[in-house]
């Protein structure tokens, strides 16, 4: 069993299903993260690259944060302070 900092695994942080109808989702990644296909932070200001939509859906078509590796962590801390303010 491989130990990184922290003693924790990273593996749980990245899931690529290469498997789906709809991947790739996004054509400007090398790599997919599908953890958050849904992003949770949907309901959320994110700072993510989206747009509002003249029916005042939000459109995250361009946005990426969700299926970086790197931003696994982002999401969390987010989540957690949206849930810390409840």
């Amino acid at each position: 069993m491989k130990i990184v900092k922290g003693g924790y695994m990273d593996n749980y942080k990245f899931f690529s299903n290469k498997k789906c109808e709809y991947y790739p989702c996004h054509t400007d990644l090398e790599e997919i993260n599908c953890l958050f296909c849904y992003c949770p932070l949907y309901l959320t200001d994110c700072s993510g690259n989206y747009t509002i939509l003249d029916n005042g859906i939000k459109d995250c078509s361009n946005c990426t944060i969700p299926h970086d590796r790197n931003n696994y962590d982002y999401i969390i801390a987010r989540l957690s302070e949206k849930i810390r303010r409840l």
